[in-house]
C-alpha cells in the first residue's frame, strides 16, 4: 500500500509523522520531489530505529529552498511526472512525502496531489492548530475528496485545540489516527513513542 503524507500548510510536520508512519508499519520512504539542501530523506533515515524499512532517493532534488515550480525554473529544470517512477521493491508499503500542501504547483499544469494520484496513494493528512487552520484543512480535504482519493485519516501535530480538532473531525467525518504534542527535541526514543501509538490505532 502506498501511502502519501501532505499537510495543510509548509513546516506543518509532514516529515516528522512520514517517519513516525514509516517506523510503526515498517515500510519504506521516499520524497520524490525535495528542494533545499537539507534532506528530508536523511531526517527520517536518523529518526527511524529498525532494519527492515528502505530509504529511496528523490527524482528531483534542487539546491533552492523553494515551491518545487519555482526551484526548477531557478535551476534550468522542468519537473516531468513521467520521469517520476516508483522505487524499490512494490511488495513493503511504501511511505511518500509530499512538498508543501496539495496545491503546491510542480509545473505549468501539475500539483503535488498529482503525485498522489499517479500512485494510487492513501492520504495521511497533517493538521495543525492556528487561526484559520480549521478553513485550511477543510478546504485541503475538499479537494483531496475532489480527486477521488481516500483519506486514511489526520494527524494533529503541535499545541492542543480541542475544539478545534472536534469541529474539524465531526465535520469532515475522518478519523483522528494520532496527537503529536510539542515536543522540545525530535528523536528516535520521541518517534518510536508515536509510532507505538499510530499502530495501535490502525486498522
Amino acid at each position: 500500500m502506498n501511502y502519501f503524507v501532505t499537510a495543510i500548510n509548509t513546516d506543518s510536520g509532514k516529515t516528522l509523522v512520514s517517519a513516525i508512519l514509516t517506523q510503526a508499519l515498517q515500510a519504506d520512504y521516499w520524497k520524490p520531489i525535495q528542494s533545499g539542501v537539507e534532506r528530508d530523506a536523511d531526517k527520517v533515515r536518523d529518526l527511524i530505529n529498525n532494519n527492515h524499512s528502505l530509504i529511496f532517493n528523490e527524482s528531483y532534488w534542487f539546491q533552492t529552498p523553494a515551491s518545487p515550480h519555482y526551484a526548477a525554473e531557478v535551476e534550468n529544470v522542468t519537473i516531468d511526472l513521467d520521469k517520476i517512477l516508483i522505487p524499490g521493491n512494490k511488495g513493503n508499503n511504501l511511505v511518500i512525502e509530499g512538498a508543501g500542501g496539495v496545491l503546491v504547483p510542480l509545473n505549468d499544469t501539475h500539483f503535488v496531489i498529482d503525485l498522489a494520484v499517479k500512485f494510487n496513494s492513501e492520504i495521511i493528512l497533517v493538521s495543525n492548530n492556528y487561526l484559520g487552520s480549521i478553513n485550511h484543512t477543510l478546504l485541503t480535504i475538499n479537494e483531496i475528496k475532489r480527486r477521488g482519493l481516500s483519506i486514511k485519516g489526520i494527524v494533529f501535530n503541535g499545541p492542543r485545540n480541542e475544539s478545534t480538532e472536534d469541529f474539524i473531525l465531526k465535520y469532515s467525518g475522518l478519523k483522528c489516527l494520532l496527537r503529536i504534542n510539542q515536543e522540545k527535541e525530535i528523536d528516535q526514543f520521541v518517534v518510536n513513542k508515536y509510532a507505538i501509538e499510530l499502530f495501535n490505532t490502525w486498522e
